[in-house]
């Protein structure tokens, strides 16, 4: 037959539970950060001529739609710019 008692429990544990905490990323160079915003500003240029151009399209009376694949291509780019400028102003 089966013994009818349970399993004895463990003693609790006398040491805290601690996680792992990685050591805090080597800081970046200054240079690195000039150089992820100076580029960071030039892939924002795509994005700046994807509006002029959506706005110009807009504003006339028949939409080419042929456009429509480089605008949005322009604004992506403008976005990533957007990222690498916060991720290299950001603090560490």
């Amino acid at each position: 037959m089966s013994d009818p008692t349970p399993p004895p429990v463990p003693p609790p544990s006398t040491e805290p539970p601690y996680k792992y905490v990685p050591p805090p990323p080597d800081p970046r160079g200054g240079c690195a950060t000039a150089i992820m915003v100076v580029f960071g500003v030039i892939l924002l240029l795509p994005g700046l001529c994807a509006l002029i151009f959506a706005a110009g399209s807009i504003q006339s009376s028949n939409f080419d739609t042929g456009l429509l694949p480089y605008l949005v291509i322009g604004l992506l780019v403008a976005f990533v710019g957007i990222v690498l400028i916060r991720t290299a102003t950001k603090d560490q």
